[in-house]
């Protein structure tokens, strides 16, 4: 058999699977229900992939944006806290989340099991692997304002917490069936259930914490950044890039199925506005900095950018492009102001996740109305405050637990010194004569 027969029959091969999966009449192709089962489950697995990229983005643009002194912590804060929050949330936060009563406000405290069953319509092992990916994002969001004072193991117990109580408490209130599901509220794929529960609980942190030694003056005013420069541009627009390519995942496949004609559009749709939210994020921050302050700051442009992408999250389905376009543009707006009124109220955000996820979901979350007509205002401002309020309490009790007892931050000498040396021993950048 040569090479072009074996690929005919190849092609052949393959045809007739897909057909097995169908029934074709004379109006429409209906995939049957083993079919739908199949892509279903291998959308949840791409998406999972397609998130858990976003870890890597995180730590990029993370490892990025501190000083040269606390790289290698940064970067062990995310690898650990990637593998504690999904040892976690599998051991307790995914039933908490999901064993919601309908109406209700907390699940089990049991451990995930897989109940696959061809009703479902997909595998409970892809959905797990999809929504752990999501938790460990939202402990992502923490890690960067903390940056470069927090000692890694509180910060480690923290993640824990966050992954196994706050986050799938919250998050079950509307993804779980909970009391805001059933109020009305709608969080598509996580502007408030994510990114502002993350950046609230990023408040939090910072605020028990304290800002950096020397990062702001006696009278308030924000000191030269040549002390806390970046450590590395290149790499936060490698993060920022990485970030922006896992939103697909996050976004797309938060539609939960791509086994019908109208989910595969959905999910194209889902793209479209996504990406054009993050381009018009990305340019109204770079000319936002221009005309403001003389200088087009790369920066504001990758967190106008992220900005822009948290705000359309809330509802990325429903919005024409341009309206998608106006939305992304905002959040980006938001995010610029929001960092300026942070620095004005001598609040040390290091990466600016407070503006970016916070402010910015919220403000994506409460616009969903304009091109939903399924929500209101009301529910929407419900599931802000509710989700917001939560994140922040608990977030403040825990750090302010930790502080009071095995210490949160490190002393003045470590800071001087770094945190890579004081906490992690491994120097990131070293000079060679």
């Amino acid at each position: 058999m040569n090479k072009l027969q074996l690929i005919i029959k190849s092609l052949l091969a393959v045809f007739f699977v897909l057909m097995s999966f169908t029934s074709i009449g004379n109006a429409e192709t209906t995939m049957s229900e083993e079919g739908q089962y199949i892509f279903n489950t291998l959308g949840f697995y791409l998406g999972g992939v397609l998130v858990a990229f976003m870890a890597a983005g995180f730590c990029m643009l993370e490892s990025g944006l501190v000083t040269t002194k606390s790289v290698s912590t940064i970067a062990a804060k995310n690898i650990g806290k990637f593998a504690i929050c999904s040892l976690v949330f599998f051991l307790v936060g995914y039933n908490l989340a999901y064993g919601i009563p309908e109406g209700g406000y907390i699940g089990s405290f049991t451990v995930w099991g897989d109940g696959s069953e061809l009703g479902t319509g997909y595998s409970d092992s892809s959905d797990w692997f999809f929504q752990t990916m999501f938790v460990c994002a939202t402990a992502s969001i923490v890690s960067g304002a903390v940056a470069e004072r927090i000692k890694i193991w509180p910060f480690f117990i923290f993640a824990a917490l966050m992954a196994g109580l706050i986050y799938p408490i919250s998050m079950g209130w509307q993804w779980g069936g909970g009391w805001l599901a059933t109020s009305g509220f709608s969080d598509f794929a996580g502007s408030t259930l994510v990114h502002a529960c993350g950046g609230a609980a990023a408040l939090a942190g910072v605020i028990v914490l304290g800002p950096r030694e020397g990062r702001f003056g006696t009278k308030g005013e924000k000191k030269s950044m040549v002390p806390f420069a970046a450590s590395s541009i290149p790499l936060v627009v490698l993060g920022t890039f990485l970030l922006w390519f896992g939103w697909f995942g996050f976004n797309g496949f938060s539609q939960l199925a791509m086994g019908t004609f109208d989910d595969v559009n959905a999910i194209t749709t889902i793209a479209v506005n996504t990406h054009l939210a993050g381009a018009a994020g990305t340019v109204v921050g770079a000319a936002l900095t221009r005309l403001i302050g003389g200088k087009t700051d790369i920066v504001m442009m990758l967190n106008g950018a992220l900005a822009g992408l948290v705000a359309i999250t809330a509802e990325p389905l429903t919005p024409d492009p341009l309206l998608a376009m106006l939305i992304g543009g905002i959040g980006a707006v938001i995010m610029y102001f929001g960092t300026k009124f942070l620095e004005s109220q001598k609040i040390d955000d290091v990466v600016g996740a407070i503006p970016v996820h916070m402010f910015a979901g919220i403000f994506g979350t409460l616009v969903v109305p304009m091109s939903n007509p399924d929500t209101n205002f009301g529910s929407q401002l419900l599931g802000v405050i509710s989700v917001c309020v939560f994140s922040f309490v608990l977030s403040y009790i825990v750090f302010k637990a930790l502080k009071e007892t095995i210490g949160l931050r490190i002393s003045k000498e470590a800071e001087k010194l770094g945190t890579d040396k004081a906490e992690v021993g491994v120097v990131a950048y070293s000079i060679r004569d």
